[in-house]
């Protein structure tokens, strides 16, 4: 069984990495560029939501999560899968500058104000 401080970690790591979708100078300098400090991908991010965000997700209000947050979050999680399926390309670099990608970070930023985020960058 989790501790609450599991579960505030657990919440702090998902939007953490909703952040990192939420900012396309960070994708360009670090998913394209591949310039530091910090090492990630677009896969790993992918995986890292999909990770955690399943699970919270499914147990939201064991998370300490609003509906409305839930709401948020649930459709940026359908819109962000719908992108992972179906993209026509598969480099950050082909898709970071398009409609669709754009679409994806808007909804990730609206998804960190529902949760009163404070950005690390």
């Amino acid at each position: 069984m989790l501790t609450n401080e599991d579960k505030k970690y657990i919440l702090l790591s998902l939007l953490e990495n909703i952040e990192d979708i939420s900012d396309k100078e960070y994708q360009s300098r670090v998913w394209i560029r591949g310039e530091g400090p910090e090492a990630d991908d677009f896969t790993e991010t992918v995986c890292l939501f999909f990770d955690y965000g399943e699970g919270i997700i499914e147990e939201y209000r064991e998370f300490g999560i609003t509906e409305s947050q839930y709401k948020i979050l649930k459709e940026f999680s359908d819109q962000f899968e719908d992108f992972v399926d179906n993209r026509e390309h598969y480099l950050p670099e082909d898709f970071i500058d398009t409609l669709w990608w754009q679409e994806i970070v808007d909804l990730a930023e609206d998804v960190l104000k529902a949760f009163n985020y404070k950005k690390r960058r």
